[in-house]
């Protein structure tokens, strides 16, 4: 039986780092398990802020990857300014704290690139693609976002050939944090709701990563929403012992805006309150921090405690995963993050270690964290509950018994998530 040929139009690929790239990376990798053969079409010359280049060998070479070029404006802004760099990684600084060229770039990226960066991408992709699809007979294709220019290639693929279209919305568009930093005059903004409507209405199938975003999705569409969320493989990482320090792990990027004051008033406490806590205590942050969150914790005395390793390959990571005594999970305080649930959290609860999260209340997270029994969420306002925790996590870490007791964790596995993604495909 020959396999079903789908067309998955990406912007993030290996080399790619961050979390961005691991998804689809994923599905790729288990979709032919289901008969399906996956094309994937990415850029040949993306300007990607972070490169991780063991991701590569993930990647099976009988897969066939399509690319072809892309103009990036970040690369020509950064001739310009260094910000540009920290801008395309999401890391954007205080409004007090902006610079004029931070202000004007912000401006420029809202409302001259709608709806990212990478428009000018979407008319030689359909041209490329019409093409290829004609020529392979490909009668499925996939978008991912963001970018959400990607789910515009899409559009006109559908509008212009007998295609089905799925749109996966990795993060929620119009909505996300970000988007309210972008210095968008009302014009933009309703030119993002106009286009974002029309992918969405256009799309034959949608997919989101959340129940919150389905939730919003669906006040907008009556076409089928499914939520397919981020997962974890079975990592080759093998790690034998754990920290020797009572160490509170977070992998990934922490943004400005999400800088947990509450915590780091915690940890401070403890530490006087406790000079063998003190001692012990060790905070690892692994993955790009913005200044405002060094600055914090050095306010509040946590500079002796502090090991900032930086990024690290997806591998170093998962070795950070395993040998930590504490993961921490932060998200903003904010509405519009309720929605997100970042691919870490799915990596930190196969590696049976205790989950400290905190994060906007009815944060969809929360309820994961909860049904498998991987740790324990917080609001920013839930002082005395935070402090209580850690400081039962550290009897235990002192008793040698810090240790969890996940439940029902199979269903977040890559290779289940792809099952349902294989079914949708097959029901298209």
């Amino acid at each position: 039986m020959d396999k079903k040929k789908v067309l998955i139009i990406t912007y993030y690929w290996p080399p790619a780092g961050g979390p961005g790239v691991q998804r689809w990376l994923k599905f790729v990798k288990y979709l032919p398990d289901f008969n399906i053969e996956p094309v994937v079409y990415c850029p040949s010359n993306a300007n990607y802020p972070i490169i991780d280049a063991t991701l590569q060998s993930e990647v099976n070479p009988s897969v066939t990857v399509l690319k072809q070029p892309i103009k990036e404006p970040y690369k020509l802004a950064q001739l310009f300014s260094k910000k540009s760099k920290t801008i395309s990684k999401g890391i954007i600084a205080e409004k007090s704290k902006q610079s004029l060229m931070e202000r004007l770039m912000l401006f420029v990226r809202g409302n001259f690139f709608i709806p990212d960066a990478r428009k000018n991408w979407v008319k030689p992709s359909y041209n490329y693609l019409s093409t290829y699809i004609l020529d392979f007979n490909i009668d499925t294709i996939i978008t991912s976002g963001p970018p959400h220019s990607l789910h515009l290639i899409g559009l006109k693929l559908k509008e212009n050939h007998s295609v089905n279209w799925i749109a996966d919305f990795r993060d929620p568009w119009t909505t996300i944090g970000y988007h309210k930093q972008l210095k968008l005059t009302k014009a933009s903004k309703n030119k993002h709701k106009a286009l974002e409507k029309k992918v969405i209405n256009n799309a034959d199938k949608i997919i989101v990563t959340s129940p919150s975003t389905k939730t919003e999705f669906e006040g907008i569409t009556s076409q089928p929403i499914h939520v397919i969320t981020n997962g974890y493989d079975n990592e080759k990482v093998v790690v034998n012992t754990l920290d020797k320090k009572f160490t509170l792990s977070h992998i990934g990027s922490l943004l400005s805006k999400r800088n947990p004051e509450v915590l780091w008033k915690v940890l401070s406490e403890l530490m006087i309150e406790d000079t063998r806590f003190a001692q012990d205590f060790q905070l690892n942050l692994i993955g790009e921090v913005g200044k405002d969150v060094i600055l914090s914790i050095k306010t509040h005395g946590l500079s002796g405690s502090l090991n900032y390793v930086g990024y690290v390959s997806h591998n170093k990571a998962i070795e950070f995963q395993k040998k930590s005594q504490l993961l921490l999970l932060i998200e903003i305080n904010s509405e519009d993050t309720k929605a997100i649930i970042p691919g870490k959290l799915f990596e930190y609860m196969v590696a049976n270690r205790p989950i400290v999260a905190i994060g906007p209340k009815g944060a969809d997270v929360a309820s994961i964290i909860t049904k498998t029994n991987t740790g324990q969420f917080f609001n920013y306002d839930d002082y005395d509950a935070l402090k209580n925790s850690i400081k039962q996590y550290y009897k235990a870490y002192t008793e040698n018994n810090l240790k969890t007791n996940p439940i029902g964790l199979q269903g977040y596995s890559r290779q289940q998530l792809t099952k349902k993604l294989a079914d949708l495909i097959n029901q298209s």
